[in-house]
């Protein structure tokens, strides 16, 4: 059985947080300064840790172990979410080199060795998913051609060679050499915290599909225009949005979860009736049937407005990604090292967030652990998961690889 080092994890996971420090947590975005620095830094690290490392034209960092035997891939994601918070990726970045590193340090690990990986841009600065989702073959150049962020307006290619990634050719998965992958983070939730448990065995990830909605009416004056003649496109996206929480909650399953994250009016002046207005709507859930149903009764009352006026009302959707199952065997790894370390403290879930390991699940086998987030807080400065915690789940973690590569 390897056996971490606590004050390696932690000492890692507190420089990481020098990165782009903000308030509690960090506030590095893809491709900005202090995420190239971050990514320097675990280069460096990973070589230290015997590692071939190297980062690649699109900024995923990857580690190769020298084993020449069995392998899993791990890792997760360096970047922020702007002004968020330190552990929603760094977790699952140091787990993976701290898994690598106790398997080559402990003999009875014999030839079996991790590979560690940090995917570019898993917070979706830039695009949905870019890095995972190049590593596996799905991104052409002419997507990163297009990418901009979102914050910023950075042109990727721009971003790119000011990183000093421009030219260096994409790393691509070989799926023969690896057994499976393995990713751990903070549940981002409460589940865990609430019942008092330590271990979460996630059995799948949701879906999450985007949608863009969009009416278009009439720009005017607010004095004169009277309420009879308006195409007033702000209330035609008001309307709708009533119209789609009403049916959306009578058909919910028990962890459906929809969400109006922007509603915005132009030109958004007091004085002027609204010409174009736009929602962005996102919803979640592990099963595509719900997925597919909430999609038919969005485009159904989308066209309900259309027809109704006086503004013209259209939906595109902009993001679909699919529910994943994690690997049965991996589970049951997880959970026997989890019934050694803290026995009694696992608990089977879904995950109800996105992450890389449904990516890299289309290609090769996929796990994922979570340990607890102190109030459910995540995606804020406030994010935090106590040290004892941490420490657990990286022995939980590594414990959990060695028994894959042993069976």
């Amino acid at each position: 059985m390897p056996t971490i080092k606590p004050e390696r994890v932690l000492g890692d996971l507190y420089k990481l947080r020098t990165f782009g420090t903000y308030k509690t947590g960090v506030h590095r975005p893809t491709l900005s300064a202090e995420d190239v620095a971050a990514r320097q830094w675990f280069v460096e690290r990973m070589a230290e840790a015997g590692l071939d490392a190297a980062i690649d034209g699109i900024g995923n960092v990857l580690g190769k172990s020298r084993a020449p035997g069995r392998k899993i891939l791990s890792g997760s994601h360096l970047e922020s979410q702007n002004h968020a918070g330190w552990l929603d990726g760094p977790l699952g970045m140091v787990y993976a080199l701290e898994a690598a590193r106790a398997l080559r340090e402990d003999p009875g690990c014999g030839d079996t060795g991790v590979d560690v990986i940090a995917f570019v841009d898993e917070e979706g600065h830039f695009g949905t998913f870019l890095g995972s989702r190049s590593f596996i073959g799905e991104v052409t150049e002419a997507d990163i051609d297009a990418a901009k962020d979102r914050s910023r307006g950075t042109p990727m290619r721009e971003a790119l060679a000011a990183a000093g990634y421009a030219g260096r050719s994409r790393f691509k998965i070989d799926p023969k050499r690896y057994v499976g992958f393995f990713e751990a983070h903070i549940e981002q939730g409460r589940a865990l915290e609430t019942a008092r448990l330590k271990i979460g065995v996630v059995t799948g990830m949701v879906g999450l599909w985007n949608y863009r909605i969009t009416a278009d009416g009439q720009q005017n004056h607010a004095g004169t225009t009277m309420m009879w003649e308006r195409r007033d496109a702000g209330m035609a996206i008001v309307r709708l949005i009533t119209a789609i929480e009403r049916r959306f909650a009578e058909l919910k399953a028990e962890r459906t979860v929809w969400t109006f994250g922007s509603v915005r009016f132009e030109p958004g002046e007091p004085s002027i009736v609204p010409g174009r207005a736009h929602a962005l709507l996102q919803f979640r859930d592990a099963d595509p049937a719900v997925l597919e149903r909430f999609e038919a009764v969005l485009f159904e009352l989308v066209a309900e407005a259309d027809r109704a006026g006086p503004c013209r009302v259209t939906v595109k959707n902009s993001r679909r990604s699919p529910p994943a199952p994690m690997d049965a065997r991996f589970q049951q790894a997880i959970e026997t090292s989890a019934a050694r370390h803290a026995p009694g403290l696992a608990l089977r879930m879904p995950s109800s967030a996105v992450h890389d390991a449904q990516i890299v699940a289309q290609v090769i086998p996929a796990a994922m652990m979570f340990v607890p987030s102190i109030g459910g807080i995540s995606h804020h400065w406030d994010e935090n998961t106590s040290d004892e915690d941490i420490v657990l789940g990286a022995q939980v973690f590594a414990d959990a690889i060695a028994g894959v590569l042993r069976g």
